[in-house]
């Protein structure tokens, strides 16, 4: 069993990913935590120093180097992940996807809580952070709606976002 976690940042990918792994007894692997590991630096500094297409090219072939590598498994990509190259062609032939759906405000409100970890809310600010939410889900969506199956993760807790992924696979 393999299980590909995707959805927007703060949409509870991480979080979930960790606590279904354990439910499931399955390995959990955080893409972007990969990759920061075989490219020997951070995400923010593979952007800086060689370029957003270079990590979308390199995001790419590690998301396949990690399905080669595992069958059972749970994989947390980044929220922009399944938009780019073949990567939701390649997440929806390799595995079970499942969107975690959130809604604006409750992402909103969960990047405000964790600002501290997310330059990209200082970056922004806070007066344009929902705008900014909002088009990026815009975009994005087309991309997420193609997992195999979608949870609603608004306002409820991490074990009951486990059970009702439970309850789709």
């Amino acid at each position: 069993m393999r299980i590909v976690l995707l959805g927007y940042m703060a949409s509870g990918k991480s979080a979930i990913g960790k606590a279904l792994a354990k439910k499931k007894d399955l390995k959990i692997i955080d893409l972007d935590s990969y990759i920061e590991e075989r490219e020997q630096m951070s995400i923010s500094n593979i952007f800086s120093d060689k370029g957003e297409i270079y990590f979308r090219k390199k995001e790419g072939e590690y998301l396949n180097e990690l399905f080669d590598l595992y069958d059972n498994c749970i994989i947390s990509v980044g929220g922009g992940t399944p938009c780019y190259g073949n990567n939701m062609d390649s997440i929806s032939k390799n595995s079970t996807a499942i969107y975690l759906k959130a809604s604006i405000d409750t992402i909103f409100n969960r990047l405000l809580r964790g600002a501290a970890k997310r330059p990209l809310v200082a970056t922004i600010g806070t007066d344009n952070l929902k705008e900014y939410i909002a088009k990026h889900l815009f975009e994005r969506s087309p991309y997420y709606e193609r997992a195999h199956k979608t949870i609603k993760v608004d306002d409820k807790s991490i074990d009951e976002n486990v059970n009702a992924i439970l309850q789709l696979l």
